[in-house]
């Protein structure tokens, strides 16, 4: 089964890091990480990650995976990569994302008529792409698979490979990376943080917000 990761400067990494350290460990999987070019890619913070093959050259996926991050707003209008995730998500088996990955996958009008979910902060953009917003963590549609914002990541891609390798697989990969979250607060979405953080979240991020909500909707018109 061949998985294919896309990345694109500006993504959080751990939208991408996540999901990776848990397929890799799924039995009979091949990961390609794929990009543009295959320049070095520069994830927000500086982090860079080295593409395995391109947009262009990629073979057809059973799997495609998109990430999140700041520069999903340039990613809408990418016209290359969105033919790309249509072309690829005609024959895919799942067709996937993690935090606000689902408005690329939007933006490529694949979520019209789906469930999906995204970062919280974004969840209501997703009906300006045809799609039916949900604030759980994973949200399985059919074929179409997506994750909540970045820690999600692993807990989305967890259920992949239950879906894909059986739940006793999956269960040996959560033991192997210890995934055992305990954080040291309740503050990890806004239905159990203070309300005073949450408000004070959305004030700081409303300028991202605003310009994200006129991205989605220039790339709605121009593709969907």
């Amino acid at each position: 089964m061949i998985i294919g990761m896309l990345i694109f400067r500006d993504m959080t990494q751990l939208d991408f890091t996540g999901p990776y350290e848990v397929f890799v460990q799924i039995p009979g999987c091949e990961i390609k990480v794929i990009a543009t070019s295959l320049q070095p890619v520069a994830a927000k913070g500086g982090l860079r990650f080295i593409p395995d093959t391109t947009t262009g050259d990629a073979p057809q996926l059973d799997l495609i995976f998109v990430p999140g991050g700041p520069g999903v707003g340039a990613l809408m209008q990418d016209r290359e990569v969105l033919e790309f995730l249509r072309h690829q998500a005609e024959r895919a088996r799942y067709v996937t994302s993690v935090c606000t990955g689902a408005l690329v996958l939007g933006a490529a009008g694949l979520l019209k008529g789906y469930r999906a979910t995204t970062h919280w902060l974004s969840l209501e953009l997703l009906p300006i792409f045809g799609a039916t917003p949900a604030p759980d963590r994973v949200v399985i549609d059919r074929n179409r698979i997506t994750g909540g914002g970045v820690t999600s990541g692993i807990d989305f891609a967890l259920v992949i490979a239950g879906e894909i390798a059986g739940a006793d697989t999956a269960k040996e990969i959560q033991l192997l990376i210890e995934y055992n979250p305990a954080p040291p607060f309740a503050c990890g979405h806004p239905a159990t943080a203070d309300a005073a953080i949450v408000d004070k979240v959305r004030r700081t991020r409303s300028a991202i917000q605003t310009a994200r909500l006129e991205q989605a909707k220039r790339a709605a018109a121009l593709y969907c």
